[in-house]
């Protein structure tokens, strides 16, 4: 199945301070990661990290199936 997620790099709002949502997730992934939350990120930004600590921590792996 060809993958159609967008890259965030290219989303027209990817440069707008990230959703409460994503901070609330990324509070907890980052807990979870045992890393530093970083509350200045874009959206764009805020996905990409969030790609990345799900990466470390195991979370949101069925979806990438």
């Amino acid at each position: 199945m060809e993958n159609t997620r967008k890259d965030p790099e290219h989303w027209k709002t990817g440069d707008e301070p990230m959703t409460g949502a994503q901070a609330s997730y990324l509070q907890t992934l980052s807990q979870e990661a045992g890393v530093e939350f970083d509350p200045g990120l874009t959206k764009a930004g805020a996905s990409k990290r969030i790609d990345e600590l799900q990466a470390k921590t195991g979370r949101g792996q069925a979806q990438q199936e």
